[in-house]
């Protein structure tokens, strides 16, 4: 992308920023609907900008504007949700309703084809979303066709949500067996992490990059070794509708893949794998089992033990009928 186009697009956002941010409320209505459609159809086609070396400035709208996506998000799904409760049958016969359900399909098909080309001899059967909020789509797509003899522990930090969610779910004679619902903050979730196989992080969980990190870290204590941690990110232009997850910040986990989509899936997908435990002698001689873990050399410097696969990613289109680009090597990244 060219200096001038960036800055028309850079200019644009900004415009949409100022009208979005002076709205009284962020509820479904024709205003809302109309320039949140206008600033998602400005971010979609391929653009290439790097965020981060934006002016200061930028940067600073750009968190706020991150932040109203996430409330305008929260009550689109709420309103929805809403909704599909007061069907009279089975409320999961009528997900396409939402305007953006064909998006979650896509989505999910593009995260379960990435887990199982990585990582095709896992069978997971327990499996935790993090941040699910009170339209808990792709927990349900994932169970419904994907993960089928999986269970599902879906985390919200607020109680409605959960609640909403949760009455959704509750005439489904499978999934309200298969999906459980934990009303907590991530942060303190300790023990249960370890039981589960994959686990799921929402895209607006951790706003800005030190929140992402802290969950990151936190997760990277508590789950089992060898568990697969799936991420949603965003690339280019898209990173003004959702924060960016570098890889170099996912210590403690191996990086599998990154993907980008250039369709209409806004999000990025990232896989990593926590380290395993590796035996390890000590100066005695005894053996004990410690993660893999960043190490310090004798000159106090800083390395990452990788893993062969995690120090090139691996090049493969997870779905072929998707466009899809391949991130960086995560070797390139580290240096």
């Amino acid at each position: 992308m060219g200096c001038q186009e960036e800055n028309l697009l850079v200019q644009k956002v900004v415009d949409l920023y100022e009208k979005i941010s002076t709205l009284h409320s962020l509820k479904p209505s024709k205003d809302v609907d109309t320039l949140f459609t206008q600033l998602v159809h400005e971010c979609i086609p391929r653009a290439s900008i790097d965020v981060t070396k934006l002016p200061k400035k930028i940067q600073e709208m750009r968190s706020k504007l991150i932040k109203l996506c996430g409330e305008a998000e929260g009550h689109l799904e709420s309103h929805f949700s809403t909704l599909l409760a007061t069907f009279g049958d089975n409320p999961l016969n009528h997900l396409n309703i939402f305007p953006y359900y064909s998006n979650y399909l896509k989505l999910s098909q593009l995260e379960f084809t990435i887990l199982t080309q990585n990582l095709p001899n896992l069978s997971p059967t327990r499996v935790a979303f993090v941040g699910s909020g009170p339209l808990p789509l792709t927990s349900i797509v994932l169970a419904s066709y994907h993960l089928t003899n999986a269970t599902f522990h879906n985390y919200d930090i607020n109680p409605s949500a959960n609640s909403m969610a949760e009455r959704l779910v509750s005439d489904d004679p499978d999934l309200s067996k298969r999906m459980f619902f934990h009303t907590a903050d991530i942060m303190d979730v300790t023990a249960p992490l370890k039981h589960y196989d994959v686990v799921f992080l929402a895209a607006l969980v951790g706003m800005d990059k030190s929140e992402k990190v802290k969950v990151v870290e936190h997760l990277a204590k508590y789950m089992a070794p060898g568990a697969v941690l799936m991420l949603r990110s965003a690339h280019d232009a898209r990173a003004f509708l959702y924060p960016v997850v570098d890889p170099c910040d996912l210590r403690g986990f191996e990086v599998l893949s990154v993907f980008h989509p250039t369709d209409d899936v806004i999000n990025s997908v990232v896989i990593a794998r926590k380290f395993p435990l590796l035996p390890c002698i000590d100066h005695q001689g005894i053996g004990s089992n410690f993660p893999l873990l960043p190490c310090i050399d004798h000159q106090g410097i800083g390395s990452i033990i990788l893993p062969c696969k995690c120090s090139e990613i691996q090049g493969f289109n997870p779905l072929n009928q998707m466009n899809m680009i391949e991130e960086l090597a995560v070797e390139e990244q580290l240096k």
